[in-house]
């Protein structure tokens, strides 16, 4: 960086540090400590959508890669794409085994990128949720990694009476208390402008 650079106030950008995700089942436990979040056992890799043999190619080994995991039980790995087109491979394990969900979301990134298709990952998320002492459905919270900036944040979008997700609005208190809480934890995104509403997210 030179000192032109410095002086406006450019930086570079931050470089993909794929084992921060690793740090995940540790930020859980103090999650829940913080504010009474478990796991769900759901999690996805989001990326551009990407048309082509070779793409479909690494799609399908690691599917299949992560498919014959013999501790592997419930629903395969899928592949869904959003209403804004984006894609996403979804892992789903049991809640009590967040290490092996974010083992599956590494190997996706891994895979992409080490085939070269680095440029077409977003983000991953890995999903959390909250009892409702009333007995409702309860609030809804994501952790997303951004893989362009090395970085997490959390999304939780409101829920309306019917229990169903408002595709309009998210809880910026409950954003604002998990940050604090993960701040020793995580290595939280600092530019609130980047934390990106993720509302096609599969689990949502």
């Amino acid at each position: 960086m030179g000192l032109l650079d410095i002086l406006l106030g450019r930086t570079r950008p931050v470089a993909p540090d794929l084992d921060r995700l690793f740090a995940l089942p540790s930020a859980a436990v103090t999650l829940q400590a913080a504010a009474d979040f478990t796991p769900t056992g759901r999690g996805a890799v989001c990326f551009a959508t990407v048309e082509g043999a070779a793409f479909d190619d690494v799609r399908k080994e690691v599917q299949a890669l992560l498919d014959a995991d013999a501790e592997r039980t419930g629903a395969p790995v899928e592949l869904v794409r959003d209403e804004y087109g984006y894609s996403w491979l979804v892992s789903r394990r049991g809640p009590e085994d967040l290490p092996a969900l974010v083992g599956d979301l590494h190997a996706v990134n891994s895979a992409l990128e080490a085939s070269g298709f680095g440029p077409q990952l977003l983000c991953s998320v890995v999903w959390f949720e909250r009892a409702d002492r009333a007995g409702g459905e309860g609030d809804r919270l994501g952790l997303v990694y951004l893989y362009k900036r090395g970085t997490f944040y959390p999304f939780s979008p409101l829920t309306g009476a019917d229990g169903r997700v408002d595709h309009q609005r998210r809880d910026n208190a409950l954003e604002l208390q998990v940050r604090a809480a993960l701040a020793g934890e995580l290595r939280v995104e600092q530019d609130l402008s980047r934390w990106f509403p993720v509302w096609g997210a599969p689990g949502l």
